[in-house]
């Protein structure tokens, strides 16, 4: 679970709702024709101009924002340096008996192309195509929050439009200005909310997700070409730790008598 985007929600929430309530109600700040406008007109805009299954794909990285299972990075060049070992001293076909220890989906799908006799070129191929597939995916994703963040403002201001056509067009109760105008202006409040506090930070955790995610197919990709060379295990874990700092900005791990510890 995404502590920081749960947080962050909640916390955005809690801001404006705290504001409403120490100025009025939040009964001020309710109105449903205006929520159905903004709501309703962003996901419609939203199927105009992608395709329903694409869409309807995109909503599955909806919870991608919030439940997410980090890997130890350190743990998992630890892991593959183990099955290099063990591949170093039994041979390839060896590492057959670790797979089931294996709990990654990626580095166990790579090992298992491996096992089973799969060329070099043919396993890259494989790999690379699913990094490739899932950073589409991502894209994907991101593409269409950020494309809900602009309409979703833009159906605020035509709620508000609305409104102000019906204000106008009744101008004879003066005392009725006021509420109407209040009214009005609420659907552009709700436009505001719906796209800096979700669709907008949605494109951001999401390419950030698609970023953590390639780094961490890639290691796994670099670290079974190794394992099928035979490298040094110690050269390997070096120059996988190497990668992640150079990518990172920061070490895996530091040593710590033969055994790290992350930082």
């Amino acid at each position: 679970m995404d502590i920081a985007s749960i947080l962050g929600v909640f916390a955005g929430l809690g801001l404006v709702i705290t504001s409403i309530l120490l100025n009025s109600g939040l009964d001020l700040f309710w109105n449903a024709p205006s929520a159905m406008v903004v709501i309703g007109g962003t996901l419609a805009a939203t199927f105009v101009a992608y395709p329903v299954n694409e869409v309807m794909r995109v909503m599955g990285l909806f919870m991608k924002v919030f439940l997410v299972k980090k890997t130890d990075l350190s743990e998992l060049i630890d892991n593959m340096v183990m099955i290099n070992n063990v591949a170093r001293k039994g041979g390839i076909l060896a590492i057959e008996s670790k797979l089931k220890d294996v709990k990654h989906e990626f580095l166990e799908k790579g090992l298992q192309l491996t096992v089973d006799g799969k060329d070099e070129a043919t396993v890259a191929a494989l790999l690379k195509r699913e990094i490739v597939q899932l950073q589409k995916s991502h894209k994907d994703g991101w593409e269409i929050f950020n494309e809900m963040g602009k309409y979703a403002p833009a159906f605020g201001m035509i709620g508000t439009l609305i409104g102000l056509v019906q204000m106008l067009a009744d101008l004879a109760d003066v005392g009725s200005v006021g509420p109407k105008m209040a009214v009005a202006l609420i659907t552009t409040f709700y436009g505001a909310v719906v796209a800096n506090l979700f669709f907008i930070p949605m494109t951001v955790k999401l390419k950030r997700r698609s970023a953590t995610d390639t780094l961490e197919m890639n290691l796994v990709l670099e670290g079974i070409m190794y394992i099928r060379k035979g490298v040094n295990p110690r050269f390997m874990k070096d120059v996988l730790e190497n990668t992640v700092a150079n990518i990172l900005g920061k070490k895996v791990k530091k040593e710590d008598g033969g055994k790290g510890k992350k930082k």
